[in-house]
């Protein structure tokens, strides 16, 4: 089912949320639909990094860098890095111009698109399984290093917009970051209870040398 073109007054109020902290952002965010490559996911999980302001776990807690300088302004575009040697990850940046902040996108429910989003990962077996994941979530929409600084609230390749309805706060629950070296239980993992969507919570252990 396609989702019918965002209104002026739509896109104006996920503009207020994108430009506010970074924490009722990610709140917000559940729910919003992501669209590129001909597939278009609800979001059904995200986790809030806050930059430089004092969040050990953010790519920007050390300041501007080549690779995070999308970070730290305007809101509303793509953050997007590679991990692993072998994944890309999306965040959608927020907060005030020169505040790095961003929110990471960890798992969607395919809404549209479902056949393309089978081509792209033949091997899952499951629906469900197909963005249940950050990486996941990347391959499935097709999302890497081109989208990077892409205006998710344009016209563009990669488009974000409106929840039909914003998740009932009694549905949204917290804990966590998932695997983060630092800040370990700040509780800024943001998922919709009851989603068979949302990824499996793994805590960062560090590896032992032998």
């Amino acid at each position: 089912m396609t989702q019918p073109p965002a209104t002026g007054a739509d896109l104006a109020g996920l503009v207020d949320l994108l430009t506010g902290p970074v924490v009722p952002a990610a709140r917000g965010l559940l729910g919003c639909r992501l669209a590129a490559g001909g597939v278009t996911v609800r979001i059904t999980e995200v986790e809030a990094y806050a930059g430089t302001a004092g969040d050990p776990a953010s790519h920007a807690y050390r300041g501007r860098t080549p690779r995070n300088a999308v970070m730290f302004g305007p809101a509303g575009h793509a953050y997007v890095y590679f991990t692993y040697g072998m994944h890309w990850c999306m965040n959608v940046v927020t907060g005030p111009d020169g505040e790095a902040a961003a929110v990471l996108l960890r798992a969607g429910e395919v809404v549209d698109g479902l056949d393309a989003a089978r081509a792209r990962r033949p091997a899952v077996r499951r629906d469900v399984d197909l963005a249940r994941g950050p990486a996941r979530l990347c391959a499935t929409l097709g999302i890497d290093r081109a989208a990077y600084g892409v205006d998710l609230l344009g016209d563009g390749p990669v488009r974000l917009r409106p929840a039909d309805a914003p998740v009932p706060e009694a549905l949204i629950e917290a804990g966590p970051r998932v695997g983060v070296t630092g800040a370990h239980d700040v509780p800024w993992r943001f998922w919709i209870a009851g989603d068979p969507t949302v990824s499996a919570y793994r805590r960062h252990v560090p590896r032992t040398r032998r």
